[in-house]
């Protein structure tokens, strides 16, 4: 039998089958792995699976069916294992903040990589502008940030889970797609999940007064069904991004405006660190690429290849 995996509880999966009743309690087949990636988690929310029923109602997950693409990070920080955070995405929202709590460029950046690398169409969502608004220094990070990352390409969108500005064309873009959404703790993901799925309740918390950070009211990936159509998938909220498998020859290709700069660079296996004509370096000199994001791209190296290039930091 065939189904969608539609949340993950640690070592259960539940399963939607494909001809429709409820959802089927699953295990993963111990020799199930998935060859060439060290996961911590076989089986990745999105994920369409082959599952053979058990007597007792559960099921057991036999195949993982070939996945058109998925979003991965590194465990933890000194982990070589990989976490799946969903899998079969047609785009990623990283919702942000610029106050309580304040999400680091790097992190930013840092997720914006790994949905390049992987083939996943990544929008940034910054959420609780409503705070930002009575402040004319804030209302001008706030749009120095937008420029940068839609100057790039990026799609950014302004939303307030509170006051619900920005939620309409939320739920426009979200129409008919299965879509990550990810982000730090604290940053309002819960909130705006129950206001594009009304009657949903998922549970939220207060940010922390003392470090003014969130704690995780998420525990466990799932996917909700949105009332116009289409998936949104919660993941719990994450304080860094490690990121894996990513080169440093490759790391350059990830951040859109450093590789279009450095088709003019001398060598063609520039760093773009130190090489005598790089180009990338005269545009972070001439102020055409972001302190910040080269920041990112050199702290994506020091992940690849750390006895090699120092922190940029």
């Amino acid at each position: 039998m065939e189904g969608l995996v539609v949340k993950n509880t640690g070592s259960w999966y539940q399963v939607l089958p494909d001809e429709g009743g409820a959802l089927v309690n699953s295990k993963v087949k111990g020799n199930l792995r998935l060859k060439g990636i060290r996961t911590t988690n076989p089986v990745a929310v999105g994920d369409r699976v082959d599952y053979t029923p058990g007597a007792d109602g559960t099921a057991f997950i036999t195949r993982i069916q070939p996945r058109r693409n998925y979003i991965i990070r590194r465990a933890s920080n000194l982990s070589k294992e990989a976490h799946i955070l969903a899998s079969n995405l047609d785009q990623a929202l990283l919702v942000v903040t610029l106050a309580h709590p304040t999400t680091s460029t790097t992190f930013i950046d840092r997720f914006l990589a790994t949905a390049e690398a992987y083939q996943v169409k990544p929008v940034i969502v910054i959420n609780k502008v409503d705070l930002l608004h009575d402040d004319p220094d804030e209302m001008e990070l706030l749009e120095a940030v937008t420029y940068l990352y839609r100057s790039i390409g990026y799609t950014v969108l302004h939303t307030s889970a509170k006051t619900l500005e920005g939620v309409d064309q939320l739920r426009e873009l979200l129409h008919d797609k299965v879509t990550l959404l990810s982000g730090n703790s604290g940053v309002g993901k819960s909130t705006l999940i129950n206001d594009l799925i009304p009657g949903l309740k998922l549970r939220t918390a207060e940010i922390s007064t003392i470090h003014d950070t969130g704690m995780h009211t998420t525990t466990f990936s799932e996917m909700h069904q949105l009332p116009e159509g289409g998936w949104l998938i919660d993941t719990p909220g994450v304080k860094g991004f490690g990121t894996i498998d990513i080169s440093d020859k490759e790391a350059s290709h990830y951040f859109p405006e450093i590789f279009e700069i450095s088709k003019e660079c001398r060598y063609g296996n520039c760093t773009h660190t130190h090489e005598p004509g790089c180009a990338v370096l005269e545009a972070l000199a001439d102020n055409r690429i972001a302190q910040s994001r080269y920041n990112s791209y050199l702290s994506i190296l020091q992940d690849s290849a750390p006895d090699k290039y120092r922190k940029p930091y």
